[in-house]
């Protein structure tokens, strides 16, 4: 079957790759229904994370279970799946508190970026459907997998309450998704920090009520002009660089709570001026399979449409294209047809 395979920075190729197999008694195998590109796949396709032997990409994932494992109970053959980027039991005591990203038995999903893939602790990962799913929801229920999942968490870590103010820094697709878990819990602001045009369109249809374009120093003054000088109730921060997570530290009111989920790059805090901010930060890599089912019943009742973020469909044999699209800014998020 074709594949997506990184090889090194800018470097990475649709090519012949063997089908997945069952290797433990608690995998699955599916047919995806469709697959995409993650912003975070950009890191090491810039070269900024080491790429030291060929990666099969892609995390991102829904479709129809064709196989799994002996120990499988929870999914059958036939049943349509969405997973969690992040492979966990659901049982264990990390699981429980609600931290599956945290698993004992925690894997990252990888080579998603194909027609079929393997799932580790199927039982753990996956959430079926009742049925099966019309095709135009397809793209949305996928972004459940990870993006709208993790934009959900940055809201959940932030605290966010109905009738809060909530900035988000970040206007990717999962700064774009944390405006619209906004939103859906009820805040009365939503700041989104944005300075392209069909992102900040964007965000307005998910539920901002303002556009900031400004970055630093600059972007912090705009925002406490907008809250008469206090600063904001919750931040989401979804971009990871030190310049982003400085802004989302300065734009937070004292006792108010950071939702960080973009995987740093450079980010070094000082203890001292964190201390007196008063402020606090809860982030990480997102407990996605928490709120998958409440996510999933969303979409299906058709209450939110995250799919909008896709806004580049491509066949699997042009992920190139979707790659470079979206390292140029030219595109928010590919979705990958298979």
């Amino acid at each position: 079957m074709l594949g997506t395979m990184l090889y090194g920075p800018r470097d990475v190729r649709c090519e012949e790759v063997p089908e997945p197999r069952i290797l433990q008694p608690t995998d699955a195998i599916i047919r995806l229904s469709a697959t995409c590109i993650c912003g975070s796949d950009l890191w090491p396709y810039r070269g900024l994370n080491d790429v030291k032997s060929p990666m099969a990409m892609g995390h991102e994932y829904c479709g129809i279970v064709e196989e799994v494992g002996s120990a499988v109970t929870t999914v059958r053959p036939g049943r349509f799946v969405v997973g969690s980027f992040c492979i966990s039991d659901n049982t264990c005591p990390h699981c429980r508190f609600g931290f599956q990203s945290s698993c004992e038995q925690r894997e990252f999903m990888t080579g998603a970026q194909a027609p079929l893939a393997r799932v580790p602790l199927a039982d753990g990962t996956l959430v079926a459907t009742g049925e099966l799913p019309p095709d135009d929801l397809i793209p949305s229920l996928l972004a459940a997998s990870d993006v709208l999942g993790t934009g959900w968490y940055a809201a959940d870590a932030a605290r966010v309450q109905p009738g809060s103010t909530v900035v988000v820094v970040g206007d990717g697709a999962v700064g774009l998704m944390g405006v619209l878990a906004a939103k859906q819990m009820g805040a009365g602001r939503i700041i989104a920090m944005s300075r392209h045009k069909t992102r900040q369109d964007l965000a307005l249809e998910f539920g901002a009520t303002d556009i900031i374009s400004e970055r630093g120093d600059a972007g912090v003054a705009r925002i406490k002009a907008l809250t008469n000088g206090i600063g904001a109730d919750a931040v989401l921060e979804c971009v990871g660089t030190p310049e982003s997570m400085t802004q989302a530290i300065h734009c937070t009111r004292p006792g108010a709570m950071i939702g960080y989920v973009g995987v740093p790059h450079g980010v070094e805090l000082n203890g001292q001026s964190l201390f007196f901010s008063q402020v606090g930060m809860l982030g990480g890599p997102a407990p996605v399979r928490r709120f998958l089912p409440h996510l999933m019943d969303l979409v299906l009742q058709r209450k939110i449409d995250p799919g909008k973020v896709f806004d580049l469909t491509l066949p699997l044999a042009d992920v190139g294209e979707g790659y470079r699209a979206m390292d140029e800014r030219r595109a928010i998020k590919t979705l990958l047809r298979v």
